[in-house]
């Protein structure tokens, strides 16, 4: 792995996941080979006068009787590590009879004395790492004290997700720019606000049905509804998109326990009461004796003013920070596909022919 830091100095890492209790001696290839890639990167980079500095990560522990331990942090040179680094290393690669270590042992022997002194002197050893399955649970630990415990899972694995992602664009090519260690956290503050009492995590952004979108012979209530006000296709599948969102949504925020006892009743309670007070204003001037052409521009309207601009309505939130279109949006949907009858409708008589148009669509 590379890493870029603000000074603009590059650091290689390696990563070694070992198994427990594996130590690291003289002549562990794990380091070895890291040391082959090292140096053909110092190499290229100019040897003394490159600004690298290389890491080795590992789950095992350096052996006490290594010379490799004096690579660990803050390590003092004590009597008996008389000799320089170069001269440990020349003496432990002479000892290997591995054709892999002769290779690099030819490599690293292109090096003047003072070139190995500098390029050992790059190199840091950070043993006793945590092993693989035990990150998650240390993640938590050390870094979201702050969400609630009861939300650390679902934080912890939609961070994992955005972090994964952000690796394969690194590993394609589709992303320039290195992933800095701002963004990690960054991305964990902005999820973390999700689980606070006054929001809730937004996860179906641009997601689509699996399905074909028909808009033309969609039989569900809340299509049917649409085309009989004479609503655009664009307009509709825009609808059947934030059904699907805000349907899913929903049942994700349930699954994960997020919402409290009888919130999306009270919500669709509020988004009906403000929808009934809007239809009242719109069919106002309407009567029995109402031209269809009159209906339909009132009934479009009415759904104008529920896609457009009930967003605006602070009141009309399930929660304060919730402020996602297709939340509202898709929410008059659902109810309009409410059965057994629609909690809203658009058409001044859709109760009226309920019956016989959803007859029709079947």
């Amino acid at each position: 792995m590379d890493f870029v830091d603000s000074d603009g100095r590059k650091s290689l890492a390696s990563l070694k996941h070992k198994a427990a209790g594996d130590r690291l001696t003289d002549l562990s290839t794990d380091f070895w080979k890291s040391v082959r890639i090292w140096l053909v990167r110092y190499k290229h980079d100019g040897r003394s006068a490159s600004n690298l500095r290389f890491f080795l990560f590992t789950t095992g522990t350096v052996s006490d009787s290594s010379f490799l331990k004096r690579f660990l942090p803050a390590q003092l040179i004590t009597d008996d590590e008389a000799m320089t680094l170069a001269e440990q290393a020349e003496e432990a690669l002479s000892r290997s009879r591995s054709e892999l270590i002769g290779e690099i042992a030819d490599a690293f022997n292109e090096l003047t004395r003072s070139e190995k002194e500098d390029f050992l002197a790059r190199i840091l050893i950070l043993d006793g790492n945590p092993r693989i399955e035990d990150i998650p649970q240390t993640i938590k630990d050390m870094h979201m004290r702050s969400v609630r415990r009861e939300h650390r899972n679902a934080v912890f694995e939609r961070l994992e997700g955005w972090w994964n992602d952000a690796v394969i664009k690194q590993l394609t090519g589709s992303r320039d720019n290195g992933i800095f260690g701002y963004e990690v956290s960054d991305k964990l503050s902005a999820l973390s606000e999700e689980y606070k009492l006054d929001n809730l995590p937004i996860t179906f952004r641009g997601k689509t049905p699996a399905g074909e979108i028909d808009t033309d012979n969609d039989p569900r209530t809340f299509v049917v509804q649409l085309r009989q006000i004479g609503v655009s296709s664009n307009r509709i599948r825009n609808a059947i998109l934030d059904y699907y969102r805000a349907f899913e949504q929903r049942s994700e925020w349930a699954r994960e326990n997020l919402l409290v006892s009888g919130e999306i009743e009270d919500y669709e309670d509020r988004l009906v009461d403000e929808w009934s007070r809007y239809k009242d204003v719109v069919f106002e001037e309407l009567d029995e004796n109402s031209a269809e052409d009159v209906l339909l521009r009132a009934g479009r309207e009415l759904y104008t003013w529920a896609d457009q601009q009930t967003g605006n309505y602070e009141s009309l939130r399930i929660r304060a920070r919730v402020t996602e279109p297709y939340v509202t949006r898709g929410s008059f949907h659902i109810l309009a596909d409410a059965a057994p009858e629609p909690r809203v409708y658009w058409h001044p008589r859709f109760l009226d022919r309920v019956g016989q148009l959803l007859e029709v669509a079947k």
